[in-house]
């Protein structure tokens, strides 16, 4: 059976994936920092505190930017309080019609059962070419 750390990272992605999105931010410990991958042109609000921050300025921006993104989970490293996913972003710019199919990683340190500290690690230029911020 999984930790209950990988119990409340699976819930994120299944949440993220139902379009729940308080499903999604009750995962989220109150003051938790995100941090999207260097190079990434939604890395601007870095670090995101507080689940609010990360609907309006990570979430929001998937389902505004792309059509059919989706965070497709390939692996979950239980590290006790340190949670690894490794899998991929794919989606369609709606801005530029061009379709993402990018490797990701997210660490995610959790505290008190919700994850406190979350760091990405993607294919930033791919994103950026995709939705056309790379110029």
């Amino acid at each position: 059976m999984p930790s209950a750390n990988v119990q409340v990272v699976q819930r994120l992605y299944d949440a993220f994936a139902a379009g729940d999105l308080p499903g999604a931010l009750a995962c989220m410990s109150p003051d938790i920092e995100w941090r999207q991958a260097e190079g990434n042109p939604w890395a601007d609000g870095n670090p995101y505190i507080g689940p609010d921050a990360v609907a309006q300025g990570i979430f929001a921006r998937c389902v505004h930017e792309f059509d059919g993104f989706t965070v497709h989970v390939g692996e979950i490293i239980d590290a006790g309080d340190t949670v690894i996913m490794l899998g991929r972003y794919t989606g369609t710019s709606k801005i530029t019609g061009q379709s993402l199919d990018a490797p990701v990683a997210h660490v995610m340190r959790l505290k008190g059962g919700k994850i406190s500290h979350y760091q990405q690690y993607a294919d930033t230029r791919q994103l950026a070419r995709v939705i056309g911020a790379d110029s």
